[in-house]
């Protein structure tokens, strides 16, 4: 890479990666319950979400993973494999108290290249946003 290529998103050791935030006036209990529940079609899409570690999952849309790790209540770690990727990625969501209510978190690791970051991005940021406008109308 020269110089002037925009690196915003490599790391080191994960690859391309993307985050996305926004905080919703609801409690974090209220909110993660929200998404592993009735909101997960909106940020994972139709499917049931494993409740051990290393289960599997697959969308309505073809993607496939695992649950990596859960910490109740705040945090979920999945691998994230659309059905026409060559390779494995890996997707956080994880939440945090705020001062307005609960700050919501979706960090995307382990992407091909900036193509595939900058597509996600745009995705995530849809993501969000619905996910904003649903906790707001709870």
């Amino acid at each position: 890479m020269t110089k002037n290529e925009d690196t915003t998103g490599l790391t080191k050791d994960a690859g391309w990666q993307v985050g996305v935030r926004a905080t919703v006036p609801v409690d974090a209990g209220t909110a993660w319950a929200y998404l592993v529940g009735a909101g997960l079609p909106l940020w994972l899409g139709e499917t049931t979400l494993p409740s051990q570690t290393n289960a599997v999952y697959e969308t309505d849309d073809g993607v496939r993973g695992r649950l990596i790790s859960r910490t109740e209540g705040t945090r979920l770690r999945l691998s994230w494999r659309p059905d026409d990727w060559p390779h494995d990625t890996t997707l956080q969501l994880s939440l945090r108290v705020a001062a307005t209510g609960t700050t919501i978190a979706l960090h995307h690791e382990r992407l091909a290249d900036r193509d595939e970051r900058r597509m996600m991005l745009g995705h995530w940021k849809t993501v969000i946003a619905e996910l904003e406008k649903a906790l707001a109308n709870l």
